[in-house]
């Protein structure tokens, strides 16, 4: 994802992510949002078995399935009428935005390590998301906004930056030797 931002010249404040696909190295943009994928499948796996809620599982399982799908329906290029893809690609995107701060804050309440961290990651995600969804429903009333008249590439590029963050931060919570080490006397290693 790095490597696509570098080389592919597109500004970040103004364009969003998806807009990568239609880029030389396009093919990196469904290629690291299939990694997501399976780095969430693989921290809802060793959350699922160090005792974590169902709910926060689900949700990373879901949050990853929707970066595969975001990876593998393209989305449409600019100013062109949305397809099928394209709808599943942007509806695939909106749910993962919206359950990754979810299971964070849920993460939080859990009280894992770097709980502090993921409910403000999560808050921050939120947010972001709100300043994301809020052009798509000026353009439903009618009023012409284009992503140059917003940051549009900023404001999503926070949401999943946060986003990775909770990943991550939910991933490093599995990593502490001294809770493994007390794990072997019933204490989850998540928690700490």
């Amino acid at each position: 994802m790095l490597t696509l931002h570098a080389e592919a010249g597109l500004d970040p404040m103004h364009s969003v992510i998806s807009e990568y696909a239609f880029q030389a190295t396009g093919w990196l943009l469904p290629a690291s949002l299939t990694l997501f994928a399976a780095g969430s499948a693989l921290i809802a796996e060793a959350l699922r078995r160090a005792g974590m809620s169902r709910w926060i599982v689900v949700l990373l399982l879901a949050w990853g399935t929707s970066m595969f799908l975001i990876g593998a329906f393209p989305t449409d290029r600019p100013g062109v009428p949305l397809s099928l893809s394209g709808g599943i690609h942007r509806y695939a995107a909106f749910a993962a935005f919206l359950m990754m701060p979810v299971a964070g804050l849920l993460l939080a309440q859990a009280k894992i390590r770097y709980a502090k961290a993921v409910r403000i990651l999560s808050a921050l995600a939120l947010g972001a998301l709100l300043m994301v969804v809020v052009p798509y429903v000026v353009r439903m009333f009618g009023i012409p906004l284009s992503n140059d008249d917003i940051p549009a590439g900023l404001t999503q590029r926070v949401v999943v930056v946060t986003e990775l963050g909770v990943l991550a931060l939910a991933g490093l919570s599995m990593l502490n030797p001294l809770a493994a080490q007390r794990s072997q006397g019933g204490v989850s290693p998540v928690l700490a």
